[in-house]
């Protein structure tokens, strides 16, 4: 199992600079032991002009599978092969992987002790494995390396050149190169895209290894086009797992968004206190200001519509004022972890007949959600396709019509503010629409109208003067003439 990693240079800035960054010395050939055999580092070429690092990989079969215990490629889940005569000891897997980290371990951390400025400067790479595993073909080689900035050249391994009719193997030869990444961003790549290429690993693959994916694929993998065919073959296919680093993954999307940790995200699994020294982030923002909205109104019996993962009923929860607490989602998953964030098992009797948890769709009307004093909608408008958003109006404010109603939405006019957006792009991969201030301002005053509303707009976060606040909510109070002809007529 082989691989090579070349750079160039100029007497100003000598290839060989690459062995600092290594932490491996051009002069000297390096062994080291690894559970399933020994990892060679050596330089098969070291001057000014150009410097070749090889990553050679003797493998045991005998200490793969006993490692394994017998079960086929060292357990792996594919044992198509011989657990002694197989590809292991010759096509990169993730047992190169797991060899690139160990020896390489500094340098896929970007760490650089003896020069630190090196780590940070981008190089001209390139890198040459002959034997790539590559289920999916030379295609999927390309959509997993391109869009991070490589020029690829995947070429397809006959079966026997002697047979050109027997067709290709599922292995090809890989080229890398690019001069505008890191040597710790292109080990990354590698660690996380060889086994998914092989579409197997060697060991068992257990929840430490979601936390392994996250920190390789920092800053690349949450944007990456391909990423739930990457999170689902790296975690072989466990679909607890898969779902455990889709829902980070996205939790990182959406923190880069709202410019804050993910921690302090409105969909985070669990939540940091906050600090004096640091500002409120914007989603802690957005729950004060439901908060006082709610109190303001004088509610007591309060729909979370769209309550996601439980924060807000989290919140409503350790203020006793509140009596009754609906969360309603439609997907269970959500309702499952809010379950849990609650811990609704291990809840008083007397708390816990204070909240509900339901299932349904804001497309529909649902008579269970009739005769609440308070709904909030916050943050749940902007993933409904406009063409339903009159179906959600209705069942909001024409059937279950509490007294109060609080909507709160993206200021589109705002993303010009967040450095990490690209222009032109909406603040979550999910958002049908971003609606201007003027927009959503029209929107509801319609809606108010229509179902005997009043309407009035607070601002949420900073109220930037040019583009306004990130956040806008609308606070719906039903007319009160209204309340007394339907309270008189029931």
């Amino acid at each position: 199992m082989f691989l090579t990693l070349t750079t160039t240079g100029t007497p100003e800035r000598p290839a060989t600079d690459l062995g600092y960054l290594l932490h491996k010395h051009p002069e000297k050939s390096q062994a080291f032991s690894t559970s399933f055999g020994t990892a060679h580092v050596l330089y098969p070429e070291a001057d000014a002009e150009r410097c070749t690092a090889a990553l050679l990989l003797e493998v045991d079969a005998v200490a793969l599978v006993r490692r394994g215990k017998g079960k086929g490629r060292g357990g792996a889940p594919d044992a198509a092969l011989a657990q002694y005569v197989n590809d292991r000891p010759y096509a990169a897997s993730s047992l190169l992987a797991v060899a690139l980290s160990a020896v390489f371990s500094s340098a896929m951390r970007g760490v650089c002790t003896a020069r630190p400025e090196l780590a940070a400067r981008p190089l001209p790479l390139r890198i040459e494995v002959p034997s790539l595993p590559a289920r999916g073909g030379a295609a999927l080689v390309r959509r997993l390396f391109e869009p991070l900035g490589w020029d690829v050249t995947a070429e397809p391994v006959p079966l026997d050149e002697r047979f050109p009719e027997w067709g290709d193997s599922r292995y090809v030869r890989l080229v890398l190169e690019s001069a505008a990444l890191t040597l710790a961003e292109a080990l990354r790549h590698l660690y996380v895209l060889l086994p998914v290429l092989d579409d197997a690993k060697h060991y068992w693959v257990a929840p430490d290894e979601v936390d392994k994916l996250l920190r390789a694929g920092e800053g690349w993998l949450p944007d990456h086009p391909e990423q739930k065919l990457i999170t689902s073959r790296y975690l072989a296919r466990r679909w607890s797992l898969t779902r455990a680093a889709m829902e980070r993954l996205e939790l990182v999307r959406l923190a880069e968004t709202d410019d804050s940790e993910v921690e302090e995200i409105d969909n985070a699994v669990a939540e940091e206190t906050e600090t004096e020294e640091k500002p409120a982030p914007l989603a802690v923002q957005r729950r004060e200001a439901i908060l006082t909205a709610l109190r303001a109104a004088g509610a007591t019996r309060v729909l979370d519509l769209g309550c996601g993962q439980g924060q807000l009923v989290q919140a409503l929860l350790k203020d006793p004022a509140y009596t009754e607490i609906v969360g309603v989602d439609v997907s269970v998953r959500a309702l499952t972890i809010a379950g849990r964030r609650l811990k609704l098992d291990r809840m008083g009797e007397r708390q816990a007949a204070r909240v509900k948890l339901l299932q349904g769709s804001l497309a529909y009307t649902d008579s269970r959600l009739k005769g609440y004093d308070a709904a909030v909608l916050s943050e749940v408008v902007e993933h409904v396709d406009p063409p339903r958003l009159p179906a959600l109006e209705y069942a909001v404010f024409g059937a279950a019509r509490p007294r109060t109603v609080l909507v709160t939405t993206p200021n589109v006019e705002y993303n010009v503010r967040w450095e990490s957006l690209p222009a032109g792009h909406v603040r979550h991969g999910d958002h049908r629409f971003e609606w201007t201030r003027e927009e959503f301002r029209a929107w509801a005053g319609t809606v108010a109208e229509r179902h005997g509303y009043g309407v009035e707009f607070v601002p949420v976060g900073p109220d930037d003067p040019e583009v306004g606040p990130p956040t806008q909510m609308a606070v719906f109070a039903r007319d009160v003439t209204e309340g007394k002809k339907e309270a008189k007529a029931a």
